[in-house]
């Protein structure tokens, strides 16, 4: 925290297809006449604007309020920026933002981000680039709404730009240790300074270790670790900036970062069924007791996993961008190009099941992981005068996903899937003319369906122990690799173009025209025998038939013949490739009545690329795979209106924005208990209004900022035909008409900030934000158990130091109250099903009665607190 210039501040303008909330921080005693809405500059226009005159509707966050708040990555930042979440799966990896409830869940590589990120000037394809330290970071601005014109590719959502603190010709040192409860603590230093006239440099490293916030029941084992999402990471950037002339300038950044960590287990919130299989195949270590009629679950940090969950993620990249400008070109002009090479990838380790039993299971070596290397170039020319600003671009990335998927059978698999397999005969049976006695609970079942040339009658005596069970069960080990490789070029031509008709009228235009290439090649591949139970079974579907009744092979096809066990996929080669082309942008329109007030309205048309589903997928109710793993692009139309107003000499800011924004081909991504299906769901609405206030108060040292949003988003009607796979339709029968996930109807944050001299010498603060959301429902698919009720969680700060910075102590905690809420709910794999083959009285596919699934959930961060000692020179 700098005492000289603490400011916390969001702040509502005029840009295509966002609306913003912003906070405002209150600047020292001293230095009063910078706390005024004024100080506040945004490039959310790729040029250094005052945040009150540009027509983009941007929230921007000083280094102090982002380091006041805690913020290291994306994650943290949610609590400063109301309408928006920012939420993590399976891994750190898989990381997602969403704006006004709109968001891609990220755990599938082959979707791009509703949200982008940009890192100084630099497009990240994936939202999970920025859930590393971020270092040092100068501001964040968030762009709400569709960005179809200036930053990189096109989003539908939003963008985060993220803007790091560039070399400085003054020398300058800084350093910090911190300390924190699950024995956490962290170190980290930067250096900055000329080394000539022209050239300054800038080094920045860090290192951050903790324990994990889960407590681990590891079951069967071979698991070690008894805790669960712990921190071990370090990160480090070089930086050069080289003035060559008065008019240019060149910056180069090189980073890395790398993370070796184990992340991340799921907690049962509610036990079904399957528990009584789950329990005795992991010697009574399973999973959490189901509660009275298989209820939600008290709130829980430990988890079961009897298998390893690392995770290793590296990033590096480089980016070089030069600026010159030219004088003589349209009485003035600047040249910008941007440079990028990055490469990012992860090898991930799983416990599939999410139990103590040995059932499935991912080893964290490189056969399971994926990576994105991306090369990008971007030209921009920019000038104004006095009736224009004018700017147009072009911009080309080239970009290559490789993803290598693999599963292994525990040694619990075959006998666990014969309990539900007999389990499941019993209920299908019960009272129909068959010999007498029940179907026997039994490991060995599972090879009567698959034992050779079975007969009906042959089935049915093996079924009640007449005769011994033959067949094959599913080998234990490595049951499949898959590969994936997806590459795609994205070519673009954009401008972006202010008049400024009179001195209080303006109007913008900006477009983007985009051709998008991708390919897949791939190959899903059976390793050893597997596969072959499920070849057996489907050559003796006749005997099943004839032993339980025809309704009833479907069912025991579709639990031996599972999509990573299925012998369709063996050695099954998967190319595809596809382009397209999408014209994007915005017109606005901007009148300032008086020096005081600002009115504007605007029309966006944003823009989602297509792409390929990275996983291995079957059509719903059936054991054929699907023949093609495309999705078609996502595309918005997005309205706003709203008023900026500046009052009390300009100390005090209050917005307020319409949002109106239909979406079309809205690509859902949800996991149904055995893999990813990516289905574009016709429409999704999402209106409301956002509205915020900043006040530097009179009183030194004191301000107050606040932002709310009213978020009314809702799916369209559908039904299956609507769909591009009508078998998805079961699974997505809850959407039509209902609210999407992560979009609460009320999200609000707000700001106290406070710092002043406290003499001899020394300075003393405090800080507290707050962010409020109602209840909202967690998974794609709306499943009640997914619900999460309303929340608020606080971040807190108490520092003291010396007036010149010196030296300075941090207090601080993050989520103050230890409120305990879920970030994901999802279907715990092969434990029970929620949606029903038959259609319900209300027409959907869901009974609460008929609920078997067991639901499990990745969790928010407990409170954490700790000390942090700065030293700046």
């Amino acid at each position: 925290m700098r005492f000289t210039n603490r400011l916390r501040y969001t702040a509502s303008a005029l840009v295509v297809g966002a609306v913003a909330f912003g906070f405002a921080g209150a600047a020292s005693a001293q230095d009063q006449e910078a706390t005024t809405v004024d100080d506040l500059i945004v490039t959310a226009q790729k040029r250094e604007q005052n945040l009150q005159d540009v027509p983009i509707v941007v929230t921007s966050l000083s280094q102090e309020t982002l380091q006041d708040a805690g913020v290291r990555d994306i994650k943290d930042l949610q609590i400063l920026t109301p309408g928006m979440t920012v939420t993590s799966t399976s891994s750190e990896a898989s990381t997602t933002a969403r704006i006004r409830g709109v968001g891609t869940v990220g755990d599938n590589p082959g979707l791009e981000s509703s949200v982008g990120v940009v890192i100084d000037g630099v497009y990240r394809s994936r939202n999970s680039v920025g859930f590393g330290d971020l270092g040092e970071i100068g501001r964040i601005e968030v762009l709400k709404g569709p960005q179809g014109t200036l930053f990189g590719k096109n989003t539908s959502a939003g963008v985060i730009n993220i803007i790091t603190e560039a070399p400085s010709f003054t020398p300058e040192y800084n350093f910090e240790l911190g300390v924190s409860n699950y024995g956490g603590y962290g170190a980290a230093g930067s250096v900055s300074g000329p080394l000539s006239d022209t050239l300054a440099f800038r080094l920045y490293g860090a290192r951050r270790v903790r324990e994990g916030f889960y407590e681990v029941n590891t079951g069967d084992g071979p698991r070690q670790e008894t805790d669960d999402q712990n921190q071990d990471f370090h990160t480090a950037r070089a930086q050069l900036l080289w003035l060559p002339s008065d008019t240019a300038s060149v910056r180069i950044i090189a980073d890395y970062s790398e993370r070796n960590e184990y992340c991340c287990v799921g907690v049962q919130i509610r036990t079904g069924p399957t528990y009584n299989f789950i329990d005795p195949l992991s010697n009574g270590t399973g999973q959490r007791p189901p509660a009275p009629g298989f209820a939600a679950l008290p709130f829980s940090r430990t988890a079961f996993a009897n298998r390893a969950t690392g995770q290793g993620i590296e990033d590096m990249g480089l980016s070089v961008e030069a600026n010159i400008d030219l004088p003589g070109m349209f009485g003035g002009a600047t040249l910008t190009s941007v440079t990028s090479w990055r490469d990012w990838s992860t090898e991930l380790g799983q416990d599939i099941d999410y139990t103590g039993a040995d059932i499935a299971y991912r080893v964290q070596d490189e056969e399971n992981g994926y990576s994105v290397e991306n090369l990008t170039q971007e030209f921009r020319l920019a000038g104004q005068n006095d009736r224009f600003d004018w700017l147009v671009g072009l911009f080309a990335t080239s970009e290559d996903i490789t993803r290598n998927d693999t599963w292994y059978f525990g040694a619990d698999y075959t006998p666990y899937i014969s309990f539900l397999l007999t389990a499941s005969l019993n209920a299908a049976t019960a009272g129909l003319p068959t010999p007498p006695g029940a179907i026997p609970i039994n490991p060995g079942r599972i090879g009567c369906f698959t034992a050779t040339g079975q007969t009906a009658a042959g089935l049915q005596g093996c079924l009640y122990g007449a005769v011994p069970a033959t067949g094959q069960g599913f080998t234990v080990g490595q049951g499949y690799a898959d590969t994936y490789d997806q590459e795609s070029t994205s070519y673009a031509i954009f401008t972006n173009n202010t008049w400024h008709v009179t001195e209080q009228f303006d109007l913008t235009l900006g477009l983007r025209y985009t051709m998008d290439d991708k390919s897949l090649d791939g190959l899903q591949d059976n390793v050893g025998t597997n596969g072959a139970a499920c070849t057996a079974a489907q050559l003796n579907a006749g005997a099943i038939g004839g032993a339980l009744g025809p309704t009833q092979v479907g069912g025991i096809l579709g639990a031996i013949c599972l999509p990573f066990a299925n012998s369709a996929f063996n050695n099954r080669a998967v190319n595809e490739s596809f382009d397209d082309s999408e014209l994007s942008g915005t017109i606005k329109a901007s009148y300032r009545l008086n020096p005081s007030f600002l009115f504007y309205a605007s029309y966006a048309r944003g823009y989602k690329s297509f792409g390929y589903n990275l996983d291995r997928v079957h059509r719903t109710g059936t054991i054929t795979p699907v023949s093609s793993l495309f999705f078609p692009s996502e595309t918005v139309d997005s309205y706003e209106a709203g008023v900026k107003m500046t009052l009390l000499d300009r100390t005090l800011l209050l917005n307020a924005t319409y949002f109106d924004q239909t979406f079309e081909n809205f690509q859902l991504n949800t996991f149904n208990g055995v893999g990813f299906t990516v289905e574009p769901i016709p429409e999704l609405t999402s209106r409301g209004i956002d509205a915020d206030m900043v006040w530097f108060t009179p009183v030194e040292g004191l301000s107050l900022q606040g932002g709310l949003t009213y978020t009314d988003a809702k799916y369209g009607e559908f039904t299956a035909a609507d769909l591009v796979d009508p078998n998805n339709f079961p699974a997505a029968s809850l959407l039509p008409g209902s609210r999407p996930s992560f979009a609460p109807e009320w999200s609000g944050s707000l700001s106290i900030n406070f710092d002043r001299s406290l003499g001899n010498g020394l300075r003393g603060g405090f800080s507290l934000a707050a962010k409020y959301m109602s209840d909202y429902n967690t998974g794609s698919d709306l499943l009640p158990f997914k619900q999460q009720d309303a929340f608020t969680t606080v971040n807190g700060r108490i520092v003291i130091g010396t007036e010149d910075e010196r030296w300075t102590w941090e207090f601080w905690a993050q989520n103050l109250t230890d409120e305990e809420y879920i970030q994901v709910g999802f279907n715990a794999p092969l434990q029970g099903t929620a949606f029903q083959s038959t259609v319900q009285p209300d027409g959907t596919f869901y009974s609460p009665a008929r609920d078997t699934q067991t639901y499990n959930a990745f969790l928010g961060q407990p409170r954490t607190f700790g000390a942090t000692l700065r030293f700046r020179y």
